[in-house]
């Protein structure tokens, strides 16, 4: 058996599990669950006639390096979006197609860790689990980078020893940030670039909630962007991270991509052709719509708009609770212990939430996910404004 799996730390939906084990809600107030960011708007039809139109692709098995028509619109959505430069992405050389975000997300630092040098992975604190459980397993020592109301919750690489950077291998970025919906700007991802060109580490950019935010004038900046507009056009160092699931909701579809350095991703392919994970054609079909279509995705957004003022008008009255600039989650404070109040409000309201220290990690002298619990909008604004309602009954009351 792989010793590494003793390091792992149950995931946060076992720990809520256990912590709702022996309460019993109230059985007149319907459950509403806001701890899962599962996107639950309307799939777009026509991507979804799209998957039944192409259904007999099964009898064939598909390519680890995807459809050339899928890397190609995949190219071609990434150069529209980040205003790069035509012809600077080769579908060829820097795409692959992946099964979402979370397998290659994980399948990533057991394809470039070096575990004979002593590895070092950073990562932001709170964090998705997935970049903590491909740490240990590829045999690095994670260092986390507290996201704390003092930093805007974003990192602050300063903090970082040398010695830190000098061992790091590989660095998890989420922007926009999950839970906090914080987003890096322009000037701090070149930094970040620069520090990795210093110091000898590979990026890993999560932008899964990129296509999620307030303002339609200012879309979130992206890693291949900050990389090209300070001449790395080659992407050196530089890898994101896109998925289908929040964009279009298509969680189910399991559809995302990996773009960015030719030689990376290239040592990544190889990985892949073993590691056996391949997009069924009938997904690289459907992804193709996806990526090449943008109403679907500006209707989408505005959902959230809505949710997000209707329930905040409810909730800031009685919570510590601000809007955030991308995401769909909610990261309020509460006025007593994040466990505490997420077990309370469930057990008087029917209302699942997740605790914010199920998130992060001790590290440096605090858990910068105590106190806080995140909130998903992800169900239709008349359960979102339901739950609202409850909590704020809860928190009145303490």
């Amino acid at each position: 058996m792989n010793p590494d799996l003793a390091r792992l730390q149950p995931y946060p939906f076992e720990k809520l599990a256990r912590l709702h084990r022996d309460v019993v809600p109230p059985a007149h107030k319907p459950a509403i669950n806001l701890a899962i960011g599962e996107p639950q708007h309307s799939a777009p039809g026509f991507i979804i006639e799209e998957i039944i139109t192409h259904l007999h692709g099964v009898s064939h098995y598909p390519k680890t390096r995807g459809m050339v028509e899928l890397r190609e619109a995949i190219a071609a959505w990434l150069t529209y979006r980040f205003a790069l430069p035509a012809g600077v992405l080769d579908p060829e050389n820097h795409i692959i197609p992946v099964n979402g975000t979370r397998e290659a997300l994980f399948a990533f630092a057991q394809c470039i860790i070096n575990r004979d040098r002593w590895p070092l992975i950073v990562l932001p604190n709170p964090f998705y689990q997935i970049y903590e459980g491909a740490t240990l397993l590829a045999g690095a020592e994670p260092w986390f980078i507290n996201t704390t109301a003092v930093t805007c919750w974003l990192p602050d690489f300063d903090v970082v020893p040398a010695d830190v950077w000098d061992r790091c291998q590989l660095l998890y970025l989420c922007s926009p940030g999950n839970p906090s919906g914080a987003v890096m700007d322009l000037r701090s991802l070149m930094d970040l670039i620069q520090l990795a060109d210093k110091h000898d580490f590979i990026i890993a950019a999560d932008e899964c909630y990129s296509e999620i935010y307030l303002d339609e004038a200012f879309p979130p900046p992206g890693l291949l962007q900050a990389a090209d507009q300070m001449g790395n056009s080659d992407f050196r160092r530089c890898i994101v991270f896109h998925s289908l699931s929040k964009r279009s909701n298509l969680p189910g579809l399991r559809s995302g991509f990996v773009a960015g350095d030719a030689n990376i991703i290239s040592r990544f392919l190889q990985y892949r052709t073993y590691h056996g994970c391949t997009m069924p054609t009938f997904s690289q079909a459907a992804s193709i719509k996806a990526w090449e279509d943008e109403q679907h995705v500006v209707s989408n957004r505005e959902q959230y708009r809505q949710k997000f003022t209707a329930v905040l008008d409810i909730l800031k009255p009685v919570m510590d609770v601000d809007r955030p600039a991308a995401g769909f989650y909610l990261w309020p404070e509460t006025p007593v212990e994040d466990v505490d109040f997420a077990k309370a409000l469930y057990a008087r309201h029917n209302v699942t939430i997740l605790p914010g220290s199920y998130l992060s990690r001790e590290a440096h002298g605090c858990n910068p996910g105590q106190r806080r619990v995140r909130i998903a909008l992800v169900p239709t604004m008349d359960t979102c404004l339901e739950a609202a309602e409850r909590i704020c009954d809860f928190a009145a009351t303490l």
